[in-house]
């Protein structure tokens, strides 16, 4: 059996995002977190509609992320579907359902004052 390679982070991070794309995910946001803490590169942050669309996102990227890479996510929230987060180790993704996004603004927390989250291109 081959061994899969371990991608980059930013290979990674492309594969979250297109992963959040083909399941049309809402206001997607990316933030390096290279030189600011040591959990991990990058943070993806993430809305979808409803609690189900929110747990179907999770499930697929951590299947993904298994098939291609081999890789295991740590996963927490998916049987609730409002917040759910998948630690990949280099990525940290946090996915959430609208109301529970604007409650916690977990982006303000890891963005410098007066700047405005970079949203993806994806």
């Amino acid at each position: 059996m081959a061994t899969k390679s371990q991608p980059t982070s930013d290979e990674l991070l492309a594969r979250v995002l297109s992963s959040l794309n083909d399941d049309k995910a809402e206001d997607v946001v990316q933030i390096d977190l290279r030189g600011k803490t040591a959990i991990g590169d990058h943070m993806v942050i993430a809305s979808g509609r409803s609690t189900r669309q929110v747990a179907s996102m999770a499930e697929k990227l951590a299947d993904r992320l298994k098939q291609e890479y081999g890789m295991v996510c740590k996963v927490e929230g998916k049987d609730t579907g409002d917040w759910v987060l998948i630690d990949t180790g280099d990525i940290i993704v946090h996915l959430f359902r609208p109301e529970v996004r604007e409650f916690y603004q977990l982006e303000k927390m890891w963005l410098p004052a007066g700047t405005s989250p970079a949203q993806s291109e994806n």
